[in-house]
């Protein structure tokens, strides 16, 4: 029998790049010592951790052979997060939520936990906090005396070796980077680590059946830190985010296997704990009473909501050298074409004036629907004449100057309905099919229509 000869392998901390030689800087990142021994591999070897499968059996099968299971849901007890997650839990999958720290990630989950204590059995994993930080944090919400299970553990194998004979129907960890394996020799939260540690999770939740919440640190830059592999692994990735004025906390799904990545759900922060927050409308047109210039209102859409937010713009001439350009909450690439548009399509030049553009309240407005509301709030700004408190706004502006038109038309007129606005101007292609009580409609083809009728 031959006997297989085993070298080194190294593992950069930073990039999770291997070498097969220690060196001081790794040459992928460019990080220095970072390189760490990952143990003993056998050259030519196969299999290992790697090899195995997360769940059933290894056989080819037709695709109309496999069972078609109902799918099972877990209502959170927040709409709001089932909302965002597609209908609720889905059962067997991992979801990764990420958020600035302090921003209530813990929070929101240990109010989740508690919520369904009683319906089914969950376990609350703490690798930050003790025991007892995490039952002052529940007496602060209320339920010091909740039923809920909780450990405080940071080696995944102790950790799956306490829950393998019970398995629970929903599991929190708090947080993936506190996590170590024994079978790594890196300290907790290094490459290596979180994906070793992520995988035997993910493998855990399908072959247990088990929904799994993780807890993920982010970087400066906004991101879940640690190798992007880890929100491949999962099945949901969620990130929370906050207003400026810290008044919200929302949360958006940037990968969603089961539901839409466009969802958002709001909450607001109180003493008892996160709330939700069902008309968020209503927060975002905290207005002034007296109409000012270079306001609109723009009805926005969120996966399946709409949504009220102002606009603001203000125009002012420059004091020389090149026109600034700075949007806040709206697309900053789009600025400078919609200007050109303005132009070239309703004769008024803006081109050698400062445009500053802002979405009131914090919200981050990703489409194109909100074109009509930039260009009508700049020409308001330029022209100093405010417009109509009782108008909203929506639609696409072409390069041509036509109004395009955007989906969810009719959800939209019936949201700034219901907020009580009476004027509405929208794309000639979203004119509603019946007349919407209390609310005027004007349906429109071109930009310089609508800006004529806005006066």
């Amino acid at each position: 029998m031959s006997v297989s000869k085993l070298k080194k392998t190294y593992q950069c901390a930073e990039c999770d790049a291997k070498v097969a030689q220690w060196a001081g800087q790794c040459g992928a990142c460019g990080a220095w010592n970072t390189l760490r021994e990952v143990g003993m591999v056998a050259r030519g070897a196969t299999g290992g951790r790697g090899a195995r499968g997360y769940a059933g059996e290894s056989r080819i099968q037709l695709l109309r052979e496999v069972g078609q299971d109902v799918e099972l849901r877990i209502a959170s007890g927040f709409e709001e997060l089932d909302r965002v997650l597609g209908g609720g839990i889905v059962a067997g999958s991992v979801i990764l939520l990420g958020g600035d720290p302090g921003i209530g990630k813990s929070t929101l989950l240990l109010q989740m936990l508690i919520r369904l204590q009683g319906h089914q059995r969950m376990v609350y994993v703490t690798g930050e906090e003790s025991l007892q930080q995490v039952r002052m944090r529940a007496q602060r919400l209320g339920e010091a005396d909740a039923a809920l299970g909780v450990v405080a553990e940071t080696e995944v194998e102790s950790i799956l070796a306490l829950l393998e004979s019970d398995p629970p129907a929903l599991l929190v960890i708090d947080s993936i980077q506190t996590l170590y394996s024994r079978e790594l020799s890196s300290a907790p939260g290094a490459a290596a680590q979180l994906r070793e540690c992520g995988a035997l999770l993910v493998r855990f939740a399908k072959q247990r059946n088990v929904a799994i919440f993780l807890v993920g640190h982010v970087t400066k830059e906004g991101v879940i830190a640690g190798p992007r592999v880890l929100e491949h692994m999962v099945d949901t990735v969620l990130y929370f985010e906050s207003d400026p004025a810290g008044r919200l906390r929302m949360i958006r799904a940037a990968k969603n296997r089961f539901g839409a990545v466009n969802e958002i759900g709001f909450f607001s922060m109180a003493n008892s704990g996160l709330k939700e927050v069902r008309n968020p409308s209503a927060m975002f047109l905290a207005r002034s009473a007296q109409a000012a210039p270079g306001s609109v209102v723009l009805v926005t859409r969120e996966g399946t909501r709409s949504v009220l937010v102002e606009v603001q713009a203000l125009v002012d001439r420059g004091g020389g050298g090149a026109p600034r350009r700075v949007t806040v909450g709206l697309e900053s690439n789009r600025l400078a074409m919609l200007l050109a548009v303005l132009h070239r399509h309703a004769d008024l030049s803006l081109l050698d004036q400062d445009v500053f553009l802002n979405v009131v309240g914090g919200l981050q407005v990703r489409e194109t629907a909100a074109d009509l509301a930039a260009l009508l709030a700049a020409v308001s700004s330029f022209r100093n004449r405010a417009l109509p408190s009782e108008l909203a706004v929506f639609g696409e502006v072409g390069l041509s100057g036509e109004l395009r038109p955007v989906s969810g038309g009719e959800e939209r007129i019936a949201e700034a309905a219901k907020q009580g606005f009476q004027r509405i101007i929208l794309p000639q292609a979203n004119a509603p099919r019946k007349k919407i009580g209390g609310c005027e409609v004007l349906a429109v083809a071109s930009l310089a229509e609508a800006i004529e009728l806005s006066d």
